[in-house]
């Protein structure tokens, strides 16, 4: 089958579309996980300007959040205060939504950087309606039981993750000290 002069000049105009298109997608090496670690972060230094280093050297609380201020100020971090709940009674699913949109807010800035969200769970999910619910650190630092400490902190865990959040500010180190011998 012969081609015509038209079908040609489509051919043509499709390919040019294509290498102009090709040659104008910028390489990232920060966005590449096959680089090695520290070319990644010069390269993401090296492209960020003094305003978006300020930014993501902020962490705001989650009440002072919106997709504006996110895009706008390149702020790094959002942390839940203790007892900083999106809604009373928030479940889960409310959680997860709250955060992936604070996600999509960062990804859409210039150069795309995640937002670390961090919680304070020191004694479980606890802004998590139904989340379960565990003693401070010092009360379980007195138990003396390392194993089911472990399993209090998967178990945080678990629930923190459930949610979408990605960094809990704990455990804390507590230690019981008594006049027996230990």
């Amino acid at each position: 089958m012969e081609k015509t002069p038209t079908a040609r000049f489509v051919f043509v105009l499709l390919f040019l579309t294509c290498s102009i298109a090709a040659a104008g997608a910028e390489y990232f090496k920060y966005k590449d996980p096959k680089q090695p670690l520290n070319v990644r972060i010069e390269d993401l230094l090296s492209r960020m300007t003094l305003v978006e280093k300020i930014g993501q050297m902020a962490q705001i609380e989650r009440k002072n959040v919106s997709f504006e201020v996110i895009k706008n100020y390149f702020i790094g971090g959002v942390v839940s205060e203790g007892g900083s709940s999106p809604a009373p009674n928030a479940s889960a699913r409310v959680w997860v939504d709250m955060v992936n949109e604070i996600q999509k807010a960062a990804l859409s800035t210039r150069l795309g950087i995640p937002v670390i969200y961090g919680i304070d769970a020191v004694h479980g999910h606890g802004t998590v309606y139904k989340a379960t619910i565990f003693p401070h650190n010092i009360g379980l630092g007195a138990t003396r039981d390392p194993a089911l400490v472990k399993k209090i902190g998967a178990a945080t865990a678990l629930e923190v993750r459930a949610t979408g959040i990605t960094y809990a500010f704990s455990p804390s180190i507590a230690v019981f000290i008594t006049k027996e011998k230990i």
